[in-house]
């Protein structure tokens, strides 16, 4: 399978970062996302049902998330539940995603708008 070019992927919207970024280390479910995502960001971003997975649609669609065909643990968890990795390429995406992120805040501090590093 060839690389695919992750340059039209770039310029994510937030809410597919913080859900990628919180696939980056682990395998979760939907519910454990939502979690991840509010934790990670301090109660600021509060994914609500209807936007994690139209968001998660789009992302496996896109190839970037995949549905894991078997649960962690059977017998310690709802069979309901859906739990997603992130592919290979969307690994790539999203550190591009953060480069990119990185890039526009140097940008920012070198015209002020931002305090410097210590």
């Amino acid at each position: 399978m060839p690389d695919r070019d992750v340059s039209g992927f770039l310029g994510l919207p937030a809410t597919a970062f913080h859900i990628l970024v919180s696939l980056a280390d682990g395998d979760r479910h939907g519910y454990a996302i939502m979690r991840e995502v509010a934790e990670r960001t301090g109660g600021k971003l509060k994914l609500n049902a209807g936007t994690l997975y139209t968001t998660i649609k789009r992302l496996l669609s896109n190839g970037l998330i995949a549905e894991l065909g078997e649960r962690p643990d059977v017998g310690k968890d709802d069979e309901r539940r859906r739990y997603y990795c992130l592919t290979p390429f969307g690994r790539k995406v999203v550190r591009a995603e953060a480069a990119r992120l990185e890039d526009l805040l140097s940008m920012a501090r070198k015209a002020g708008l931002v305090p410097k590093r210590a």
